[in-house]
């Protein structure tokens, strides 16, 4: 399972400028450290209120992670 397009195809179901979705991966052993950059006026629906689409996100990240036995981080810029 690639992290990094599961990742990139959930941010691109919630963001208004799916275009502009990118993510950056680096992979250190079993760790992952995944980075999401949207476009600037994205960045609240990613975020969401209290962080609550954020948290959501991370969480998904993590089970889909850990059907690889892999450690997932994910950063939201």
């Amino acid at each position: 399972m690639d992290l990094k397009e599961v990742l990139a195809g959930i941010a691109r179901a919630i963001v208004d400028n799916p275009d502009d979705v990118n993510v950056e991966e680096v992979v250190n052993g079993d760790d992952v450290e995944l980075t999401l950059t949207v476009a600037e006026s994205d960045t609240g629906m990613v975020i969401g209120r209290h962080g609550r689409i954020a948290k959501a996100i991370r969480q998904v990240m993590k089970a889909a992670a850990n059907t690889c036995g892999k450690h997932v981080t994910v950063e939201i810029k």
